[in-house]
């Protein structure tokens, strides 16, 4: 039930194609330019193949790299170049396009940026912007997101949250994306080989355990360093793979959301119905469930107490196994 892969569009769904746009080696503004021109021509070529595409979705460090380089001369801004060109393109072929960029921190002078995802409309508007909550550490350099999760309205008034790469690997991700309303959680990645089984596990679990579609894509093909894996994955709200892509650089793969399977399903779904019996614990036995919180990880992380039962142990804290100098920025929520 993927609309022949994204080739057809039935009434109340939508077409998402997702990218697996070239890895590439930026180091210089003139390869950040060339980067993004790439991803632009992309928007255009998904749009040529898939006619009824609403959507096209792009990996995270999809103009950056993963050279983890901080170069301010490399980092974006949101009225920046690099973001007016794919507002720019998403009007110009009036398809929804989301976006990864590297984006220069003002909160501190010194604070390391923020890996940023953006969703634009098909009118050229940004109607979405999340910080990376989760950054891979100790790999990633990145100041972690400050704002929370969101759900936008997309295309066809699907209510869908976008979170980048390691992000997937906590459930409690999804599980915040789905109890604020979201029926498709995009998950956005330049995860290497190695990660490729747990990429479908947590893709898979993510749909299952929240009755939502996941829709998740990584960078293709190596720079000098890295291999990311492509692996572009739809999943249905049972947990079924729909459409799976390979590691072929430039690949656009599509399927066809119905977001009224995943309505139907919490509407009217007792067995596995997790989302709404986490807050009704067993509602057969006692009046409305219990909704109380019993997960002492939850009060603990609420209370700014979180340690687990190893905390002590844990050998590595801090990025300096990856060559990272120690952090002197304290963590500073937004206003």
């Amino acid at each position: 039930m993927s609309g022949l892969g994204g080739l057809n569009k039935t009434t109340g769904g939508i077409v998402i194609a997702a990218v697996q746009s070239q890895l590439f080696r930026v180091d210089t503004p003139l390869d950040l330019a060339k980067a993004t021109q790439h991803v632009c021509d992309l928007v255009r070529r998904a749009k040529r193949q898939y006619p009824a595409v609403d959507l096209v979705l792009f990996p995270e460090y999809c103009i950056h790299g993963l050279s983890m380089s901080t170069d301010p001369s490399i980092i974006c801004t949101m009225d920046g170049p690099e973001v007016t060109a794919f507002r720019q393109v998403c009007a110009e072929e009036k398809v929804w396009g989301v976006f990864s960029i590297m984006e220069k921190n003002t909160i501190e002078p010194d604070a390391m940026p923020w890996n940023v995802g953006i969703s634009i409309d098909d009118g050229g508007i940004v109607v979405d912007y999340y910080r990376k909550m989760h950054p891979w550490v100790p790999v990633e350099p990145w100041y972690p997101g400050n704002q929370g999760l969101s759900v936008f309205t997309g295309p066809g008034g699907v209510k869908m949250s976008l979170i980048i790469c390691h992000d997937g690997m906590f459930p409690e991700m999804a599980r915040e994306a789905a109890y604020l309303g979201a029926e498709v959680l995009l998950r956005t990645a330049g995860y290497t080989s190695p990660i490729r089984q747990a990429w479908e596990v947590t893709n898979r679990s993510n749909a299952l355990t929240n009755l939502m579609y996941t829709v998740s894509v990584a960078l293709a093909g190596a720079d000098s360093t890295w291999r990311s894996m492509g692996e572009t994955m739809f999943v249905d709200p049972e947990g079924n793979i729909l459409e799976r892509g390979d590691g072929t650089v430039d690949h656009v793969v599509a399927c066809e959301i119905r977001p009224e399977e995943v309505r139907r399903r919490r509407r009217e779904w007792g067995v596995e119905n997790n989302l709404f019996q986490l807050g009704h614990r067993g509602y057969v036995a006692v009046k409305g469930g219990a909704g109380d919180c019993l997960y002492t990880y939850m009060t603990d992380l609420a209370a700014g107490r979180y340690a687990q039962a190893e905390d002590k142990e844990v050998k590595v804290k801090d990025g300096s196994v990856c060559g990272f100098a120690l952090p002197n920025s304290e963590y500073k929520r937004d206003a």
